[in-house]
């Protein structure tokens, strides 16, 4: 027979300013999940938080750099479980599906589930969020293939080896785009599960810029772009860079075909920088693949070290 621990669940909440909403959402996954150990971190609220947070029985402890990503990434450094249910504090997402996103992910092994946002509400889901959610989505699948239709959900249950294999670099709201992007690229078995969305609750404040937010999720995946798929990038300038130097190169060697003779000097060293400009683009893509293979093995390996969910804590 192979003896089996108990299986840890931890909730995880990153709050900054949601006292009127917190006390809620502790009280509703506490609820939902009797057996998990509900984390609250603080990021530097000024509204009482964390004093609200403590009194609805959390476990309250604090990041001081200011972002979600940094939040998260010390929740992920500090907290040890084996299954992690990361959700947002503004009381938005329903708790009571978090025990069916634990049993699919233990049932079907799996590393990742989302919550996919489902809701009626125009308040709760605007319009130009949900198109901005979309492209954003369509985008990534785009470029790093199989994806989700609701990639920047705040509400997701995580596998132990993901969140130990996770390299967390984002700073902000982009950190869900980041754990999107780590699934895929180490091809996790991941799933989505629908979810009830709901507005916020009176007195309780959006942190979300649709604009600026959406331009540093939209730097983030070019930025993961460049590091996860270097050849690809580097080949966009490449082939860029060729084909201006190839268009104005064909009236100049035309020219000379007619004539015999070179008459435009600065073009024609233009058309040469730029055809050497194509081949850095193309050395740097190589290089930079070879030594991007060879971090993502690393990371696949430390991913492999721990057991898959629903195995946690067996031995021979």
């Amino acid at each position: 027979m192979k003896p089996t621990r108990t299986f840890r669940v931890a909730a995880l909440i990153p709050c900054y300013n949601e006292a009127v909403a917190i006390p809620v959402v502790i009280r509703d996954f506490a609820a939902a999940l009797p057996e998990a150990r509900v984390y609250v971190y603080d990021n530097n609220s000024s509204d009482g938080t964390v004093e609200a947070a403590r009194a609805a029985g959390a476990i309250e402890r604090r990041q001081d750099l200011q972002g979600k990503g940094h939040v998260v990434r010390r929740m992920f450094a500090d907290v040890e479980a084996d299954a992690y249910v990361l959700v947002d504090g503004d009381a938005t997402y329903d708790a009571a599906d978090a025990p069916a996103m634990i049993d699919r992910l233990m049932d079907e092994q799996l590393d990742m589930v989302v919550g996919s946002r489902v809701s009626d509400e125009l308040e709760a889901y605007r319009r130009g969020h949900r198109f901005g959610d979309w492209l954003l989505t369509e985008l990534t699948g785009r470029i790093f293939g199989r994806t989700f239709t609701d990639m920047l959900s705040g509400y997701r249950v995580f596998s132990r080896r993901f969140v130990k294999s996770y390299p967390a670099h984002a700073a902000g709201f982009e950190v869900e785009t980041e754990l999107t992007v780590h699934a895929l690229e180490q091809h996790m078995p991941v799933a989505e599960h629908p979810t009830r969305y709901v507005a916020r609750m009176d007195g309780s404040e959006s942190k979300l810029s649709t604009w600026a937010d959406g331009w540093r999720i939209l730097m983030t995946i070019l930025k993961l772009t460049k590091n996860g798929k270097p050849l690809a990038f580097f080949s966009v300038g490449a082939v860029a860079s060729a084909l201006v130097s190839l268009a104005l190169a064909i009236p100049l060697m035309a020219t000379y075909a007619e004539t015999g003779l070179v008459p435009r000097f600065p073009t024609a060293i233009l058309c040469a920088a730029l055809m050497l400009l194509a081949a850095i683009f193309l050395v740097c893509g190589l290089l930079l693949d070879t030594v991007t293979l060879g971090r993502r093995e690393a990371r696949h390996m430390t991913y492999l070290a721990y057991q898959p969910p629903g195995n946690e804590g067996e031995q021979d």
